[in-house]
């Protein structure tokens, strides 16, 4: 088999740069720029400490998930390391729960480019947004992994700069202030009580932030098509934990200082949105024109990422006879062209719902919270066993190992137990947990007699791990 290929015919075309976008393009979007107002009304400028939190649990996730992947770069990433460690049934829970899970972000990321298109047009139609960049992410993810992360790595500059400008000029704003604006200082931060909902809110405030880190997982899944996948891993997930945390936690403070915390907290349209408050309140021109067309971008890298994530879980799971054997072929540039064609079914059928309902935007949002949680706890579960049995790579390791791993899987539950008690994700995330119990069912009565192994994968990983 060529050194450039792995099992299926996937290409090896992506860069570490380039693998390090993936990951941003899908955890930085839209939990950032808009959803944060559902956790600032939760926690006031205490939703500091929770995306600091949150950062932390996200690092334990990607450093377990990126060590599994320096050693063993297979295809499905860690959804084929659950099936190594928890078992075939512990593979196919994690990777029928992840492919659902980027087919509803996807589908609901285009959904969220449509809307925000109306800034500028508003007598256009919903679905003409969505039908035009639903083709041409598709036909980015058709055609070769390497024109799909060289765009990837376009869109998520995109965001990195926007964040890093919003970031400068706000620190700026706060200690120094501008020519029209005097310096902020830190009284927004206490005027009202650094926690005004009291010290639960952060706890209840996790179940809002974690959905903003949804992607850092990625680096597992493209790890397989990466040219050089220990040094790739390596420098993709050092610089992926070291961005995210200090985009978040840096650009919520920003908020919490410039602005009251309860002016924040609003949630709705784009007019709403903490950033877009934030450069109105000091004024700077055309501040909703600006922010509208970065979320747009932030929107439509994270559906690119997640049609990415999904249609390579679907190839992965044709490999084990999970889903139906021809998915796994692809094309000739190396694009899995079939799995592709199913994530898309299931993103249009997503589309419909949300076109259809108007709230089918939010529950889904919900139902994805407690399907990334799941699946979170799986590849930890999963770390945990690969040490056991395999111990540590010396390339990239997660630091504290197991304890840390055991000590991510804590918090996980807790934020598990967070969306269960709050009033407006209970049901949502109830219908997640039923859909576990249907792929459950699903396995023993159908999947369990056509289940393949993974020896090839890993076989062709390790051989990969040693060329690199």
């Amino acid at each position: 088999m060529a050194k450039n290929s792995i099992s299926g015919g996937l290409a090896r075309s992506l860069s570490h740069e380039q693998m390090t976008m993936i990951a941003l393009g899908s955890a930085l979007g839209t939990g950032l720029f808009l959803g944060s107002g559902a956790a600032i009304g939760i926690a006031g400028p205490g939703v500091i400490i929770c995306y600091a939190i949150g950062s932390l649990i996200a690092a334990i996730i990607a450093c377990a998930a990126g060590e599994m992947a320096v050693k063993y770069p297979v295809v499905g990433g860690f959804g084929t390391m659950a099936g190594r460690y928890l078992g075939a049934f512990g593979g196919f829970i994690t990777r029928w729960a992840y492919w659902a899970t980027t087919v509803c972000v996807a589908g609901a990321e285009l959904v969220a480019v449509a809307t925000y298109l109306k800034f500028w047009w508003p007598q256009l139609p919903m679905w003409v947004g969505i039908v035009v960049f639903a083709v041409v992410i598709i036909l980015l993810n058709a055609y070769s992994v390497k024109s799909f992360g060289l765009v990837e790595f376009f869109l998520s500059g995109i965001k990195v700069i926007a964040v890093i400008a919003f970031i400068l000029i706000g620190l700026i704003i706060v200690f120094f202030g501008l020519p029209s604006h005097p310096a902020e200082g830190l009284s927004h931060l206490s005027e009202n009580g650094f926690l005004p909902n009291g010290p639960s809110s952060i706890w209840l405030g996790m179940a809002a932030v974690m959905f903003s880190f949804g992607g850092v997982e990625l680096i597992s899944i493209s790890a397989a098509e990466a040219k050089d996948p220990v040094r790739s891993v390596r420098s993709a997930g050092k610089a992926t934990i070291w961005r995210l945390a200090t985009f978040y936690v840096l650009a919520l403070f920003v908020v919490m200082a410039i602005m009251p915390w309860s002016a924040a907290s609003s949630t709705g349209d784009l007019s709403s949105s903490p950033f877009v408050m934030v450069f109105s309140d000091v004024g700077i021109p055309a501040a909703a024109a600006v922010i509208n067309f970065i979320v747009l971008v932030a929107a439509l890298s994270a559906a690119n990422a997640n049609v990415y994530a999904g249609t390579r879980l679907m190839h992965s799971l044709s490999h084990q006879g999970m889903a139906p054997r021809s998915l796994q072929r692809t094309n000739r540039r190396g694009s899995p062209t079939r799995s592709l064609a199913v994530s898309c079914l299931g993103i249009l059928i997503v589309i419909v719902l949300a076109l259809v309902t108007e709230n089918v935007f939010l529950i889904m949002m919900s139902v994805i919270t407690t399907f990334i949680l799941v699946v979170w706890m799986l590849i930890l579960v999963s770390y945990i066993r690969y040490r056991q049995k395999d111990g540590a790579t010396s390339e990239f390791r997660l630091l504290g190992g197991v304890p840390t791993a055991i000590l991510g899987i804590l918090g996980l539950l807790a934020i598990v137990l967070a969306v269960f008690s709050s009033p407006d994700m209970r049901l949502p995330g109830i219908v997640a947990l039923c859909c576990y119990a249907f792929l459950t069912l699903v396995y023993f009565a159908v999947v369990r007699r056509h289940v393949g192994t993974d020896a090839e994968a890993f076989e062709e990983a390790e051989l990969a791990r040693r060329e690199g």
